[in-house]
């Protein structure tokens, strides 16, 4: 044991000298360098997902200057044109008029304990996201070839991108008193991180389709509903309409794009 104890162990690297044509050659030669000083324009449609009450399509672009092959600054902006209520949605304004018709004076307890929460029209108390705009950092670490059906090769990259995003959001106005009248909607502007991952494949020189995932978490009022700001700790229903009433969302969407680089001819590494 003791002679154990005094042997010390030694570990030894040995550099290893690549000698012949490959001595200080690059990992690759002849790399088609897609982004590098390029400006990317990329007209894209978003889709949101795992929406409760109403999905949208946003249209809009993602403009980016490539300042090198595998970094860039850009931002993203789209316009929310298309808003489609969920089968939910639908159902819960069926139980609505239905109880509107059993009961139009409004005495019933069912109407009593939803008065605050449904209107005559449920779908226009929606929340929706009416814009974004997005300035953003935007990375690509990986980059290489897709084979499809072992016979078709595609360049292709995957990037990752994050920054703030501004929101335009519609949601049901606040209100103090006699909220059971009161179902207008009112704008504001949204502040919340963004990020997201994404695909580029090339189709061309200066064409590509890309498609992007997107998180943009923040809190809002998507139904319209109350409820929180009453009771211990505010988690009951206060019969009043405000920012108590947001709840946080890890809002996500899918974008398709087509994009178009310039200028069209890209650079090629030695």
């Amino acid at each position: 044991m003791l002679a154990v104890a005094l042997v010390t162990e030694q570990a030894n690297a040995q550099e290893i000298l690549l000698t012949g044509p490959l001595a200080g050659a690059p990992a690759v030669r002849k790399l088609r360098l897609y982004r590098e000083k390029r400006i990317e324009i990329a007209p894209a449609a978003s889709f949101t997902l795992l929406d409760e009450y109403q999905r949208e399509i946003l249209f809009g672009a993602r403009l980016n200057y490539n300042l090198t092959d595998w970094l860039a600054i850009g931002a993203f902006g789209a316009f929310g044109a298309i808003k489609v209520p969920t089968g939910l949605s639908e159902h819960i304004q069926d139980v609505n008029d239905g109880r509107r018709t059993a009961d139009p004076g409004g005495a019933s307890t069912d109407r009593r304990l939803t008065a605050v929460n449904l209107g005559p029209d449920f779908k226009k108390q929606l929340g929706s996201m009416d814009w974004v705009i997005a300035p953003q950092l935007t990375g690509v670490p990986f980059r290489g070839k897709l084979a499809l059906f072992q016979n078709i090769y595609v360049d292709t990259d995957l990037y990752f991108f994050a920054g703030p995003a501004f929101i335009g959001v519609s949601e049901r106005k606040d209100c103090d008193n006699d909220c059971s009248q009161q179902f207008d909607k009112k704008s504001r502007v949204a502040v919340a991180p963004t990020f997201g991952l994404g695909f580029t494949f090339y189709a061309n020189k200066w064409n590509a389709i890309g498609f992007e995932w997107r998180a943009l978490p923040f809190s809002w009022n998507t139904g319209g509903f109350d409820t929180k700001g009453g009771g211990k700790d505010s988690e009951f229903p206060d019969n009043k309409i405000n920012d108590k009433d947001r709840l946080f969302r890890f809002n996500q969407m899918l974008t398709l794009s087509y994009n178009f680089y310039f200028p069209q001819q890209y650079r090629v590494s030695e």
